[in-house]
């Protein structure tokens, strides 16, 4: 739990996070490759796919937020620091799912190359657009959600790799990165939650985007049996 105290706006806001986390939790183990991960029948060649799949996604992921903070006005500067911040920590994590992609026996060149699947191509998508909008405090919504997957899958998913595919952690450095470090990325999410989430229509505005990134990015992964 995070050390911060909300205010009652931002428990509030943060009731109908957790709702939307635990919905989204439980259509994650309902996407194709994490079922086969969860129930030990993945394969290498799916563990390939999947890193191809994710940096499609994490490259841009700097890029929207990158965005979102330059769309902040001078009203919410202390925002669009801590945001600022955030791409600033994230935006070479595409070379971890390379190297990853590296020590698997892939061609980097393959991975370097590969394209957006249909729900990379939606997330990033809404995204940007969202980013673009004056003040977009609604995509603390989506921060929550794709860090809340780092905190509390990816530590888990990269053992449960290495077990499967006998490799070793040099092949899943970016997921134990994110499960190490997206608790410190979430507390600044829940001062970030109490910051901005101050009235009923902020609070709708953030639920609203969590439910569609949630959405867009289990679409994202069941895309990947698609390839």
């Amino acid at each position: 739990m995070a050390d911060h105290v909300l205010t009652a706006s931002g428990q509030a806001c943060l009731q109908s996070l957790l709702k939307i986390w635990f919905d989204f939790d439980l259509a994650l183990s309902k996407a194709p490759i994490v079922k086969r991960l969860e129930q030990n029948r993945l394969s290498h060649q799916d563990y390939q796919k999947l890193l191809l799949n994710l940096r499609q996604q994490v490259i841009e992921g700097s890029r929207w937020i990158t965005r979102c903070a330059s769309s902040f006005n001078r009203d919410y500067a202390d925002v669009r620091s801590m945001v600022i911040g955030h791409a600033k920590d994230e935006h070479k994590d595409f070379l971890l799912l390379e190297s990853d992609y590296l020590a698997t026996g892939g061609d980097v060149s393959v991975i370097q190359a590969a394209s957006k699947n249909i729900g990379s191509e939606a997330l990033h998508g809404f995204l940007m657009y969202r980013a673009s909008q004056e003040n977009p405090i609604d995509l603390i919504g989506a921060m929550w959600i794709i860090e809340g997957l780092g905190n509390k899958m990816a530590g888990k998913w990269a053992e449960l790799v290495e077990e499967q595919l006998n490799l070793p952690q040099s092949a899943t450095r970016f997921m134990r990165y994110h499960g190490e470090n997206d608790e410190h990325h979430l507390e600044e999410l829940y001062k970030l939650v109490d910051r901005v989430a101050t009235n009923d229509a902020a609070i709708k505005a953030i639920a609203r985007t969590a439910k569609v990134v949630a959405r867009l990015y289990i679409l994202q992964l069941e895309e990947i049996d698609s390839d």
